[in-house]
């Protein structure tokens, strides 16, 4: 029975691998005028990477077709949010500005991933993280996906993968957002889960 925890959490994994997942990212470099582009189908893994490459493929996931998507549906957005993105301290940033899609959602979202040379130093970062963020609760159990994962009471999902740590955060947002009043974390953790899909189809 001990393995009954990675089994049943596998199976969910692989239940939200059925929606699809796109391999790339649209790149709207900080500060430029860029919109969401979808159709991008480039291969990509989760490799360790070095800061000076630049951010991995799957590192621009987190600006693609997917969680885009996931957004826009979740939300019940007319049209889909601008997109902004940054390279700095090897973390890969993504801003949606949702304000700029729909008025009843104010605010914009982030979602990062932070690239170490490993998994044990992700492990590091995500630990160190995980000891600073106020109010920080594990996200246990099946809800995990069997990966390192947290969550504050003021919109984020942090989770580790390989060497990665990935961060969703819904802060910035009021505490329920859209008609159907989808809590801040709860947007965090959907959204996260449907980037660790996309990397788990694609490693």
């Amino acid at each position: 029975m001990k393995n009954r925890t990675p089994l049943v959490a596998s199976v969910m994994l692989s239940a939200v691998l059925l929606t699809g997942c796109s391999a790339a990212a649209a790149t709207h470099p900080a500060g430029g005028q860029g919109t969401h582009d979808g159709g991008h189908h480039q291969s990509a893994g989760v490799p360790a990477r070095a800061a000076a490459e630049g951010p991995s493929d799957a590192a621009k996931m987190v600006c693609g077709d997917q969680p885009m998507d996931r957004l826009v549906a979740i939300l019940k957005l007319d049209t889909p949010p601008h997109t902004v993105n940054d390279w700095a301290d090897s973390t890969f940033t993504c801003t949606y500005h949702l304000d700029q899609a729909s008025p009843a959602v104010p605010g914009s979202l982030d979602i990062s991933v932070q690239e170490a040379r490993d998994e044990a130093t992700a492990l590091e970062y995500f630990d160190a993280m995980q000891a600073l963020a106020p109010d920080a609760t594990p996200i246990d159990g099946l809800a995990n996906l069997g990966f390192p994962a947290y969550e504050t009471a003021d919109g984020k999902a942090v989770f580790q993968k390989d060497s990665f740590v990935l961060t969703v955060d819904a802060s910035g947002l009021p505490t329920a957002v859209g008609p159907d009043a989808v809590t801040r974390n709860a947007l965090a953790y959907q959204l996260a889960t449907t980037i660790l899909a996309c990397w788990v189809e694609h490693g």
